[in-house]
């Protein structure tokens, strides 16, 4: 692409040999090389740079923290770009935290379909199966297996399996000549399965390739199996990702979550929410330490992100304000009735998300899901919406306490509410009689209130009124 530029490109990692490396180096030191591409060898103290301005990190997951700290050394004040489709659970939450600028790319490649992904116990009739699928529509397979000292066994089974296969081995250990010709190999097409280590993880483009297979997929991190399955499905062929298990080995909680989360999140371009589900199963670690991941299930993702930004802001001498969480009552209890949703699990997850939505949209949507899944909710659940509906109105007009038991609906702000006197005054005339506005020294409370007696009816729909005409206040 840059050929017909006035630019010197040079490729570093240590498939050079030492007179080649050497003579890169040397070349770099003097800046006579424009842009090098290479691998961890960059990061090594030989080389030096002698005006490094851009450092662009692809595959920023493979990198550790001590690799990290070494691209800082490089150049203090050099821009970086950090390129992945799973951020680490810390840079992803330096980027929530605004520490990090960050941008994602959602639009996929055209014509490219969404993997098909099964999670199942290891099963040498399904291995059979989803190979000879494979080849029967001249496709090639990845079959990854990641444990070097067992790998020819896991060799001869697929040998005996199906027999028709072309097969290879690579790994790690191998030479980088003998794994170089394995891979080349494989892309043009000589063997069409290929048993290997998690050294595909990144790198390899094999349009043919759209079906793996993961052995002990449970011993695999969230980003390492999202990368994995990322490898086939590079063309507009269906692909096929098998996530194998052990049949009798009682799985963990942890490796049960990513099994769910993998298996879940297989639409195109769902590397930011696998992502963000691994920030909320590991933690996010220390911003400034070595731990890239942490304990952040013992508060909850939500609650610590909070407490992390209101940190930040009294470091830096900034006003913290805390949240207003508003309590609302209504007429009757809201909830979601077991006849309606039969499964707890599913009523435990629909409460937790509900409970979660930021903005009134995201209601409206969560009660299409509703009707779509569940058929039209019943009065309590609609009551539940409501409710859901008048908290995420009154966060933004600060109110403490939404009272609509009662025969007046009964409001009370908290500190500062964003309102303009001269607005509430026009509001209060215009509904003489039924608006009053108690300020908190006649309430001898902390807080200022509202009453408002309306002619009956729902008072959800008439506390949603009020609040929408106090917001116009604003």
């Amino acid at each position: 692409r840059l050929a017909h530029f006035p630019l010197e490109v040079r490729s570093l990692s240590r498939f050079k040999s030492p007179a080649e490396q050497k003579v890169i180096l040397a070349d770099l030191a003097r800046g006579t090389v424009d842009i090098v591409i290479g691998t961890h060898r960059l990061l090594q103290k030989d080389v030096q740079f002698r005006n490094l301005g851009l450092l662009v990190v692809d595959e920023e997951h493979r990198f550790g923290v001590a690799a990290k700290e070494r691209m800082k050394q490089l150049r203090r004040q050099v821009d970086v770009l950090t390129l992945t489709a799973t951020p680490i659970p810390r840079t992803l939450h330096m980027s929530m935290l605004g520490v990090r600028d960050i941008s994602t790319i959602e639009t996929p490649p055209e014509n490219r379909l969404s993997i098909k992904t099964t999670v199942a116990g290891f099963d040498p009739a399904l291995i059979k199966e989803a190979i000879e699928h494979e080849l029967d529509r001249g496709g090639q397979v990845f079959f990854v297996h990641n444990r070097v000292e067992s790998i020819e066994r896991a060799a001869r089974l697929i040998r005996r399996l199906v027999p028709e296969a072309k097969l290879a081995v690579a790994h790690g250990e191998l030479s980088e000549e003998r794994l170089e010709r394995i891979m080349c190999d494989f892309y043009e097409g000589k063997c069409n399965v290929l048993l290997c280590t998690t050294i595909i993880e990144s790198g390899l483009d094999v349009g043919a390739a759209n079906t793996i297979i993961i052995d002990r997929a449970d011993a695999l991190g969230l980003a390492q199996l999202y990368q994995l399955r990322g490898r086939v499905g590079r063309d507009k062929h269906r692909a096929y990702a098998y996530l194998l298990v052990p049949k009798d080995a009682a799985l963990s909680e942890t490796a049960k979550k990513r099994l769910q989360v993998i298996a879940e999140l297989t639409e195109l371009g769902a590397g930011f929410k696998v992502a963000a589900k691994d920030l909320e199963i590991r933690g996010a670690g220390n911003l400034l330490g070595s731990e890239q991941h942490g304990q952040i299930a013992a508060v909850g993702i939500d609650l610590y992100c909070r407490l992390i930004e209101s940190t930040v802001k009294e470091l830096k001498g900034e006003a913290v304000t805390e949240p207003v969480e508003p309590s609302i009552r209504l007429e009757a209890e809201g909830y979601l009735p077991e006849a309606y949703v039969e499964d707890s699990n599913i009523r435990f997850q629909l409460y937790k998300r509900l409970a979660a939505l930021p903005a009134l949209q995201d209601v409206v949507a969560f009660q299409e899901e509703l009707v779509d899944r569940f058929g039209e909710p019943p009065r309590a659940t609609e009551r539940l919406l409501t409710a859901m509906t008048l908290k995420i109105m009154a966060r933004t007009l600060h109110v403490r306490e939404i009272d609509a038991a009662g025969k007046a609906i009964r409001i009370v702000f908290g500190e500062s509410p964003p309102l303009a006197s001269d607005k509430v005054a026009a509001l209060l005339r215009e509904e003489r009689g039924r608006l009053r506005y108690i300020p908190k020294d006649m309430t001898h409370t902390r807080y200022d209130e509202m009453e408002y007696t309306g002619e009956g009816g729902d008072k959800g729909a008439a506390a949603r009124t009020l609040l929408s005409r106090l917001q116009a206040c604003q």
